[in-house]
């Protein structure tokens, strides 16, 4: 009740004083909510652009992590928050695939939020065992499916964007693989060196080190193109599925009700911040590419997530695959 209230009051105000006033903050910060854990991927990406959006608002952005259940918990927390423009969530591509790991979701992914817009990508690669037999990507896609009741994949927990990666590919070959769901990228590929594991697909950020020390083998990038900074690792369509493709999208929202003149100050907020020098640099050295300004637009970001959420389900319910 003391939401609604809160809402209805917002709702007046806006209407008395004019587009013109539902356009101005409060002095408080503006919290932007990770749905995981600190130190990852999303919260690297999410404290870069609170620096940008900061400096092109003049508003204070503060980051807070809220991790568990595959990120549905701080999602969750987002939509429930006051639509009044201090409320945000960065999340990733588990947005869109989170409908069919959890059934039963608190929220609705496109329904009870205000896409502001897309942010970034970061690109992906397949990797393993580092005395995996194949050589090549080829051979490690023949040898999979040739000896798939004898190996085990390894992911970042039920619905994280590795694990999507290694759906995404098991589908694509028409094989099913006992996997170990782990809490963090980083515990599954200390397994992976340490041999426990037979292979993965995880962001480039996390696995090219270690691939180039030679504790792992890397075999493909799931990206277009092959990577500026591993330009001899072929891709994934390259290398016998043509048209693989899988990056981890990252994008930012808003509670639904949020009044639109605060959701287009916010979306022109991060186009602004997502072409400031320091910010591309920064993202770019976290292992992230920008997306273009054209795509960091609420209604861009809202054709995509029903997109994604078209592609995952189908695949995910074919995994037979469910949250705990």
């Amino acid at each position: 009740m003391h939401r609604i209230l809160s809402v209805l009051c917002f709702w007046l105000a806006c209407t008395f004083v004019g587009d013109a006033a539902a356009q101005e903050f409060s002095s408080k910060p503006v919290m932007v909510t990770v749905p995981f854990a600190a130190g990852g991927p999303a919260d690297v990406i999410a404290r870069i652009l609170a620096h940008g959006m900061s400096k092109a608002l003049d508003q204070q952005f503060v980051v807070e992590n809220t991790s568990g259940a595959g990120g549905t918990i701080g999602t969750a927390k987002v939509a429930a928050s006051l639509p009044d423009g201090h409320s945000l969530l960065l999340m990733h591509v588990s947005h869109a695939a989170n409908v069919a790991f959890y059934p039963h979701l608190r929220y609705d992914p496109v329904k009870d939020f205000e896409p502001t817009g897309l942010v970034a990508e970061s690109p992906m690669a397949f990797v393993a065992r580092k005395d995996f037999p194949a050589n090549n990507f080829k051979e490690f896609v023949a040898y999979v499916k040739a000896n798939t009741e004898k190996m085990t994949h390894g992911f970042a927990g039920v619905g994280s964007a590795s694990h999507l990666c290694s759906l995404l590919f098991l589908h694509a070959i028409d094989a099913t693989v006992s996997g170990a769901p782990y809490k963090g990228t980083a515990p599954a590929l200390n397994d992976l060196m340490g041999g426990h594991l037979d292979f993965m697909c995880d962001q480039t950020l996390n696995v090219l080190q270690p691939a180039k020390a030679g504790l792992i083998k890397a075999y493909a990038a799931t990206t277009p193109q092959r990577l500026k900074v591993a330009a001899d690792l072929p891709t994934v369509s390259e290398s016998g599925l043509p048209g693989f493709q899988m990056v981890v999208w990252y994008a930012m929202y808003a509670p639904k009700g949020t009044p639109k003149p605060v959701i287009d100050r916010l979306s022109g907020a991060l186009q602004k911040a997502l072409q400031d020098p320091e910010v591309k640099e920064r993202l770019a050295q976290s292992g992230a590419e920008t997306v273009a300004p054209e795509r960091a637009r609420p209604e861009v970001l809202r054709a995509h997530l029903i997109s994604e959420i078209d592609k995952w389900v189908p695949i995910i319910k074919k995994a037979g695959v469910l949250s705990q």
